[in-house]
């Protein structure tokens, strides 16, 4: 696999969508097949574009993260003791 394809493929994995949306993450990777090959200038940059545009809509479908960091612990905690004050 190509530096572009890798490149690719890696983001499409990370952002999870390859179940979501096979055939857009099926023509990114072939979009990104294309620059990484011997055509010319103005393929790869026409490949380019619409692989940039495709990378977009599958950023879109992307579940969104759920990471917590201190302060969202911190506003779980203060609900729960809310919650648990209220119940008494």
């Amino acid at each position: 696999m190509s530096d572009n394809a890798e490149a690719t493929a890696a983001e499409i994995a990370q952002l999870a969508v390859g179940d979501r949306a096979p055939g857009l993450a099926q023509l990114a990777l072939s979009l990104a097949d294309l620059m990484d090959g011997d055509g010319g200038a103005t393929a790869k940059a026409n490949a380019a574009r619409e692989l940039r545009a495709v990378m977009a809509d599958l950023r879109k479908l992307a579940p969104v993260a759920t990471e917590s960091d201190r302060v969202d612990e911190l506003a779980k905690r203060r609900q729960d003791g809310r919650l648990r004050a209220r119940r008494s």
